[in-house]
């Protein structure tokens, strides 16, 4: 079988955010991110990735984007970043990852591991809901495969960009999904919406794909609500010393876990 390569986590000092891209709503103004202000910008060095509130203080994302930090790392959750600016930033003060996700050597990562790529963040303090308000998980049948992505991406690093209408292409053993919407190198994280009751809710997160660029890319992602589930147990749980248990691995930044930026997928 042959690998699906795809590098969803962006490198920092690229190119200024373009003012369109094919099937793509960039949020210039300031009006246009009202509503999406809890999707925001995670910040590292050396790159950054996309992640959204599902609490005042708690941001998912995926798992691959905090691996691997060392204590020098100052990762930063900046909410409704835009042009420089954002609604409120927030260092963040501890990581919880999937108990089933493991970096491979050389960065590869198979199907079976992207049911696996999250992570929830702990931000140091939290965000009002005057500044950015957290979205829920959608935990349902979904009654159709309309969704649509909020992310970063490189050449739009500085502003929010979203895809109104995409959609599901396939769905999978063990909560594996695949989506043929516009995503590419900082979209790691990224929530995939949809609409339930006339709210928004995250269905899924932006983990991997393939043929970025050609015009026919798919994404892919996960099933969220037992895994986000089982990590808000551990941070809840949590007291102020970092430990492995059965329910997350625990990662205080600070720690020093395997991997790095680069995906692969073994279909």
């Amino acid at each position: 079988m042959k690998y699906i390569i795809f590098l969803l986590v962006c490198s920092l000092g690229l190119p200024a955010a373009a003012e369109s891209s094919d099937g793509l709503l960039v949020m210039q103004r300031r009006g246009e991110i009202l509503g999406w202000e809890g999707v925001g910008r995670i910040d590292m060095p050396g790159g950054l990735c996309t992640g959204v509130l599902i609490g005042p203080d708690i941001v998912l994302t995926a798992a691959h984007c905090v691996a691997g930090r060392s204590a020098r790392d100052r990762i930063t959750f900046r909410a409704g970043y835009r042009n420089g600016g954002s609604m409120a930033d927030r260092r963040v003060a501890r990581i919880a990852v999937a108990p089933g996700y493991h970096a491979s050597s050389g960065g590869l990562i198979r199907s079976d591991m992207i049911v696996h790529d999250v992570a929830l963040l702990r931000l140091a303090a939290p965000i009002s809901s005057a500044e950015a308000n957290p979205f829920k998980l959608f935990d349902g049948v979904s009654s159709g495969d309309a969704v649509s992505v909020v992310s970063y991406g490189r050449g739009r690093e500085e502003v929010l960009s979203r895809q109104p209408d995409c959609a599901v292409t396939g769905r999978f053993r063990d909560g594996l999904m695949s989506f043929d919407c516009n995503v590419t190198f900082g979209s790691s994280g990224a929530p995939v919406f949809v609409r339930d009751q006339g709210r928004m809710r995250i269905l899924s997160l932006i983990s991997a794909g393939t043929d970025l660029g050609s015009g026919h890319s798919t994404a892919y992602g996960m099933s969220l609500p037992e895994v986000v589930s089982g990590l808000m147990r551990e941070l809840t749980n949590a007291d102020s010393q970092p430990r492995i248990s059965a329910g997350a691995r625990r990662v205080s930044v600070g720690q020093r876990m395997t991997g790095n930026g680069a995906r692969f997928v073994r279909p």
